[in-house]
């Protein structure tokens, strides 16, 4: 029998390394005892068994099995690393065992590698951080070995903090520029409230849909293990008992202007650390809707362009001139309309020391879509103008043609009319002047009707 130690239970690269030894020795899976160091007993002493010489080439695997691996191996499961191990000789004769996904072993790895990444999940959604003198501080308790494999998302997400992130088994520390492990904590080591969870449960109550509640799936998607951590969850119970007057409540549209000021200020602080997709890696900042939080009128445009990305604010560039001056020949005053963008981010292609704007994909406009329903909800507008494509995908879900919805009412979900029109950018890009005064009198004609709706 052959002992293998691993330093940790979810090194991946201690575990790939001792398996190729292993596989390269021809060991049988049967005469491999795989441990990690510090957990059960010692029966069979303190030092892994020496392998036998090679008696294999070198060999090569495919990605998949390895991203399987990297998955697999931070799963609680005591026999991770054995059935991986058994993975990995069967690919060495069978090279296509990867893709026969029927087969028993390939599938009990795929349901193990299926829990590890729903518990990372539940880490990035469910981890709430709570202040403490200079840094903030959060206790999770995961169901698996996944806290080191999340520390990346949480350095990225939250670079600027000084945090803390506690866990029964280890603690992990960021001081803003190294990161840090120490040893498993308890729940009392974690502070219970700040004075900013106030704040967060006005904006939580404010944005909680009883129309759309599913109380068995939100529990499947939310388990109550996970409620003592978050303080929005102290607000459920009441919020499920009053879901019939809540949801009559929103069809009278009822909601409390200091409720719905306070839900905006969250959610732009929120949207200002957006990673829901790569483009805040490039943008400088996350330009985010302005305006009246009780406007009747919400105006959406595609995205912000380089002037609005460096101001931090809505169309404020060349096009947000023409559309100010299109606002004012339709009689419609800026300072009582709530503007906004589909996408937050300024997407662009670098061309010397100029950034070209390029148009969001699918993937972008659906990642940001999040947002913008989240500021329709405290908005709650009765009109809704859409400035180009982009704003049509976003507010509809469909990929349209502007030449197929111009002119027409459209039904959005919720208590919303829109109108569709060209975006201000579009005037610009015109050579001919005489083309460039007829579609800009077509402009002002849609913001007036679209106002009026």
């Amino acid at each position: 029998m052959y002992r293998i130690l691993l330093p940790q239970p979810d090194d991946v690269a201690a575990w790939r390394d001792a398996a190729r030894r292993a596989a390269m020795a021809g060991v049988d899976p049967s005469e491999l005892l795989w441990e990690v160091e510090g957990e059960g007993g010692d029966l069979f002493g303190s030092t892994p068994t020496p392998l036998p010489e090679p008696t294999r080439s070198p060999f090569a695997v495919s990605r998949q099995f390895l991203r399987l691996a990297e998955d697999v191996v931070p799963h609680r499961e005591p026999e991770r690393f054995a059935l991986l191990y058994h993975m990995l000789l069967r690919l060495l004769d069978q090279p296509g065992s990867m893709a026969d996904e029927a087969d028993p072993l390939r599938r009990r790895l795929d349901l193990l590698a299926k829990e590890v990444r729903r518990d990372i999940h539940k880490m990035r959604a469910f981890v709430r951080f709570r202040e403490v003198d200079d840094r903030y501080v959060a206790w999770f308790e995961p169901d698996h070995h996944i806290v080191r494999a999340n520390a990346g998302f949480f350095v990225r997400r939250f670079a600027t903090m000084r945090w803390s992130i506690l866990t029964p088994e280890l603690s992990t520390h960021w001081d803003g520029s190294s990161l840090s492990e120490g040893p498993g904590a308890q729940r009392t080591d974690a502070p219970d409230g700040d004075p900013v969870e106030a704040l967060w449960k006005g904006y939580y109550a404010s944005i909680f849909n009883p129309a759309r509640l599913k109380v068995g799936a939100m529990l499947k998607e939310m388990p109550r293990k996970y409620w003592a951590n978050m303080p929005e969850t102290a607000l459920i119970p009441e919020l499920i008992a009053g879901a019939r007057a809540r949801e009559i409540e929103m069809v009278e549209r009822s909601m409390p202007r200091g409720n719905a000021d306070q839900a905006w200020q969250a959610l732009r602080a929120e949207a200002a650390q957006c990673t829901r997709c790569d483009l805040y890696r490039c943008a400088s900042r996350t330009v985010f809707g302005e305006g009246p939080v009780d406007a009747d009128i919400m105006v959406v445009g595609e995205q912000p362009g380089d002037q609005e990305d460096l101001a931090g604010r809505p169309f404020v560039g060349p096009a947000g001139q023409v559309f100010d001056r299109a606002l004012g020949d339709a009689g419609i005053d800026r300072s009582r309309i709530y503007v906004t963008n589909a996408v937050k981010h300024f997407k662009f292609e670098p061309r010397g020391k100029r950034r070209i704007h390029s148009r969001p994909n699918a993937g972008e406009i659906k990642a940001c879509r999040w947002w913008i329903d989240q500021e329709r909800a405290i908005v709650a507008p009765r009109r809704i103008i859409m400035l180009g494509t982009t704003a049509i995908h976003s507010l509809t879900g469909k990929a349209s043609s502007l030449t197929s919805v111009r002119g027409e009412t459209i039904t959005l979900d919720g208590a919303a009319e829109g109108r569709a029109t060209i975006h201000p950018s579009y005037l610009l890009r015109l050579p001919d002047e005489e083309k460039a005064e007829e579609e800009y009198a077509r402009f002002v004609a849609d913001l007036r009707s679209g106002a009026s709706l």
